[in-house]
Formats: structure tokens, sequence, C-alpha cells
């Protein structure tokens, strides 16, 4: 073959090479601009408006379950994590709408956050709002089903605590009337009638003053309290109890600084620690109650020489009508609701309340109140730790 034609087949070969490559080329372009004119679906005009007008957690879903828009509260309950909807229970209702066409509506408790250690519960409502969309709407209902869930074991426990000594005046009655005859029978059964009436009088007064510190607005009704007088006030009020088992009352410390509160509420607190230590500590020794500024903020402590009380039940003592020991308290006459009485007012003066104890070195109850004014320079250096602080106040 002759060099000219092997020059005029490789010519014609790039020829048709070039043809190949233009086409492509246009069919490329072809393809791009096809794929540019389709428009991806979008939210129905004023959806977004609607939308954050409910005020409520939303997520809108496609038609593969992906997450077009969220609320940043559906961020923050824990329903979306990126663009995936975290919990099976919520796709199921996706899907259910998605396939019947109709509204479906469900109160869920979800975990919340990647740790699964909290808990949520949403009034969940999922509806169609575009031919290719689901939009789920969470209404959070934690708090609501919380306070439900107290004030029905709040009831609950009043109803169980109060029918023992209702139960007991009228057993005593009973027999103080059969035994009319036996003088010593009566006067042993009218001093247990008597005991149970102090029991079940004493109840009534704490959940009366429960009800009562629920509804008190200290914002709005509060003052300027001068701690030293409330401690003694407290202390006032608890020492007949006290001298009645030989039990002194030691106060020490004294603080500058007001906090703002209640004083009624505040005398309350200190007293049902007070009370407390004094039921549970054994005749001939003494409970010390201490007063010192500490760390910008108001302490008050009460220290009792009881049996002590263990870590697992130290946990549980601030809630209603727990008693670590159901049998001493029957004895002792306590309600149940004194520490818890105590935790609530804490709460109220934005303070807390918090125990170090022993099994067989007693207790150390403490209040923390902030003061009224920030003074400079007042708090003493916190030196130590907690414990070791408790601990040489009881010394």
């Amino acid at each position: 073959m002759s060099e000219t034609t092997i020059a005029l087949l490789a010519g014609f070969i790039g020829f048709l090479l070039g043809i190949s490559g233009l086409i492509a080329v246009r069919a490329s372009q072809r393809r791009r601009h096809f794929l540019a004119d389709v428009q991806e679906p979008t939210l129905p005009e004023g959806t977004a408006e609607i939308l954050a007008a409910l005020g409520l957690a939303y997520v809108v879903v496609d038609g593969v379950d992906g997450v077009v828009k969220a609320s940043p509260a559906a961020y923050a309950y824990g329903l979306v994590r990126g663009h995936t909807v975290v919990h099976d229970e919520l796709l199921e209702m996706v899907r259910s709408t998605r396939r019947n066409g109709v509204v479906e509506e469900r109160r869920l408790e979800l975990s919340r956050g990647q740790l699964q250690r909290g808990s949520i519960v949403l009034d969940m409502r999922v509806v169609t709002i575009a031919d290719e969309y689901i939009l789920l709407l969470a209404d959070d209902q934690t708090e609501i089903v919380r306070a439900q869930s107290i004030r029905n074991d709040f009831v609950a426990n009043v109803s169980h605590e109060l029918k023992t000594p209702v139960g007991a005046v009228s057993l005593l009655s009973e027999a103080i009337e059969d035994a009319a005859e036996d003088q010593d029978a009566v006067r042993h059964f009218a001093a247990s009638l008597q005991r149970e009436s102090a029991r079940l009088s004493a109840m009534v007064q704490d959940i009366i003053e429960l009800s009562r510190l629920q509804g008190t607005d200290v914002v709005a009704k509060g003052t300027a309290v001068d701690v030293n007088r409330t401690v003694q006030e407290a202390v006032e009020r608890s020492r007949l109890a006290a001298e009645s088992r030989n039990i002194s009352l030691k106060v020490g410390g004294h603080v500058q600084i007001p906090v703002f509160g209640d004083p009624d509420m505040l005398v309350t607190a200190v007293r049902n620690l007070i009370d407390n230590a004094v039921r549970y500590s054994p005749e001939d020794t003494r409970v010390g109650v201490g007063l010192r500024e500490r760390g910008g903020m108001v302490q008050v402590t009460v220290t009792d020489q009881g049996p002590g009380i263990s870590d697992a039940e130290q946990d549980r003592i601030f809630e209603r009508f727990y008693r670590v020991d159901s049998a001493r308290s029957r004895q002792t006459g306590g309600t149940g609701l004194g520490l818890s009485i105590v935790k609530h007012v804490m709460a109220q003066h934005g303070g807390e309340v918090s125990v170090w104890s022993q099994p067989g070195r007693g207790s150390t109850f403490t209040l923390l109140l902030p003061p009224m004014d920030d003074p400079e320079d007042q708090a003493e250096p916190a030196s130590g730790g907690q414990r070791d602080d408790r601990v040489e106040e009881r010394a």
C-alpha cells in the first residue's frame, strides 16, 4: 500500500473520530439542558410561614422518607439527625399516612439525644401537604405529663398515708369503748389515740403547708430576709421538742448578707431540718445549727447524731412520703413530707438542699441560698472538700 493511500485512510479515520466526538458532546449538552429544565419538587407557597406560625416542632419528609425541612426544635427533641428521621415509630406513622392518605395522630414517648438517657413525650400529628411530602407536627407534652403523674402520685400517697392514722383512731376509739370498765386499758388506748391524733394532725398540717408553698410566688412577694433571725426563730420553735428528749440545740456562726425570699417559708425549711434532727437523734445528745457565707452563698447546716443514712437512701429522702425507716417514723411521728417541703422551698428561692451522711456517724443537711446582693470579697475561700468542712462542723 502506498504512502498516499495510508495518509488518506488515516485522515478518514481521524475525520470519523472527530464527528463521533462532536456528536457525543452535543448529546451531553442536550442531556444537561434537559436535566436543568426538570424542576425539583418544592413545598407549596406559604408553607414555611405557616409552619413557623404554628409554634410547634415540625419535620417535612419526601417520598423516600428523606428530611426536606425541619425546625430547630425537631433537632433539639432528637427527632432528626442530619437528613434522617431517627425514630422508627415516626417512620411508621409517615408510611401509614402515605399509604392510606389519612391523618395519623398518636402520643409517643421517645428517647432523646444520641445517648438515649432521657425521654420526651410528644403528641404527634402526621398529614400529607403535597403529592410527595408528609408533614410531622410534634407538640411537647413532657412537662404536662410529668405534672399529672406527680399530682396523681401525690393524691394516691396522701390517701394511703391518711388511711393508716384515721383507721387507727377509729380502732382505738372502739377499743376504749369496749374497755370502759378497765381504767388501765382505757389509759393505754387513750395514750395511743393521742399519738395517732397528733400524727394525723401533723400530716394534715404538712399537706396544707406544702399546698401553700406551691401557691406562693416568691419573686412577686419576696423581701430581704435576715437569715440569722430566721435560724433563731426556727430553733425556738423546735426547742420544746428538743428539751423533751434532753437534746441541746447549739447555734454557731453569723452571716452579714441578707437573702431575698419569703421569711415564713425559710423558717419552715430550717425548722423541718431541726425537727428531723431532733426526732432521729438519741436522747442526751445535741443538734448543731451553723451559719456561714461560703463561695458567695449563704449556707445553713443542721447536724445530728442520729443513725445516719446509707448512700442508696440519700437519693430518695427528698421524695414525698418517703421514709428511711417506716417503723421508726411511726414511733417518732414523722410524716415523710418534711424534707420534700425543704426541697420545694429551696427551689422557690433559687437555692438547693444537700445531705452528707454515713451510717453510724449521723447526718448533716446543708441549705445554700443566693444572697440578695453580690458582695465583694465576703465569701470565705473554698479550701478542702465539702465532706471535710461538714465533718469539721460536726466536731
